[in-house]
C-alpha cells in the first residue's frame, strides 16, 4: 500500500470539506431550535432554504456534529375509550381542545386554551388568561365559529369547564361532544402533542413578567406553527398550506349492531 494512501486524511478534516456549509449551518439551526430533530433541519433546508440535500447526508452530520436530541417521555398505561373513537378524515371533522397550565414570575398563574383540527393540526384558539370559566371558553369559541365555521365534533377531557352546562348549552345540536375517559389523555393525542410542542419549544423557554407579554409570545407561537412548522404528516407542508390545498370530503361511518 502506497504511503499517500493509508496517510491521507478523511474530507472533513481537510479544508476542501465538500460539507463545510452544512456542518456551519447545522449548529446555527440546532442552537436557534433546540427541541428539533435533523427532520426538521432537513425540512427547512430542504423547502425554506431551496437546498437540494438528501435526508440521510443531514442525518450522518447532525450525528457528526453531536446534535442528537433525547426525547424522554413517562410510559403511559393503556386505557379503554369508552366512546367509540371518532376519525378526523377531512378538515373542519374533529377539533381537539384542552387547557394547560404555565405561572408568570411573580408566582401568578397562566392558563392556556388550544385547539387543533386533527386533520389538518392547525392552532384554532389562541386564548391567554389568568383564569378561564366556562362562559369565558364559550364566548372565545362563538367568536372562532363565526370566523372559521363549526366543526362536526369536538374531543374534549372531563375538566369542569368541558363538562359545563355553558358549554352544553353552546353546542347544543350545532356541534357532536367526544368526551375521553377520565385519566386517558392518549385518547386525545393530537392536542396533546400540540401542548408538548408549546411547552417545551415556547413555555420552557421563556420567562412571563405580564399577562400581555404571555398572550403576546404565545401568540406568536402558534401563528408560527400554523405558517412556518413543516409537518411530516402532511408531506412536509406546514397547516396552513396543507389546510389551503386540501381537498377531503368527510366520510361518515354507519355502525349497526347484529
Amino acid at each position: 500500500m502506497h504511503r499517500s494512501t493509508y496517510r491521507r486524511l478523511p474530507p472533513a478534516q481537510t479544508p476542501a470539506d465538500p460539507d463545510a456549509g452544512l456542518r456551519a449551518w447545522l449548529p446555527s439551526y440546532a442552537t436557534k431550535h433546540p427541541c428539533h430533530g435533523f427532520r426538521r433541519a432537513w425540512a427547512a433546508l430542504r423547502f425554506d432554504e431551496g437546498s437540494v440535500v438528501n435526508k440521510k447526508r443531514v442525518h450522518r452530520l447532525w450525528r457528526e456534529e453531536g446534535l442528537q436530541v433525547r426525547e424522554r417521555h413517562p410510559r403511559k398505561r393503556a386505557g379503554v375509550s369508552s366512546v367509540p373513537p371518532t376519525e378526523a378524515d377531512a378538515p373542519k371533522v374533529v377539533w381537539a381542545l384542552d387547557f394547560q397550565f404555565d405561572s408568570a414570575t411573580d408566582g401568578r398563574a397562566v392558563k392556556i386554551a388550544s385547539m387543533v383540527d386533527e386533520h389538518t393540526r392547525e392552532s384554532l384558539l389562541h386564548l391567554v388568561e389568568r383564569s378561564i370559566t366556562a362562559d369565558r371558553l364559550v364566548a372565545e369559541l362563538e367568536r372562532v365559529f363565526a370566523v372559521r365555521g363549526a366543526p362536526k365534533v369536538l374531543r374534549l377531557d372531563n375538566s369542569p369547564e368541558m363538562i359545563s352546562q355553558a358549554l352544553q348549552r353552546f353546542c347544543g345540536d350545532k356541534v357532536g361532544i367526544v368526551y375521553i375517559p377520565p385519566g386517558t389523555p392518549w385518547n386525545n393525542g393530537y392536542v396533546e402533542s400540540f401542548k408538548r410542542r408549546l411547552r417545551t419549544e415556547c413555555l420552557n423557554r421563556n420567562h412571563w413578567t405580564t399577562l400581555l407579554e404571555a398572550r403576546v409570545v404565545i401568540g406568536d407561537f402558534k401563528q408560527d406553527h400554523n405558517r412556518r412548522h413543516r409537518h411530516s404528516a402532511l408531506g412536509y407542508l406546514t397547516p396552513a398550506e396543507y389546510a389551503a390545498a386540501c381537498t377531503h370530503t368527510h366520510h361518515p361511518v354507519v355502525c349497526s349492531i347484529n
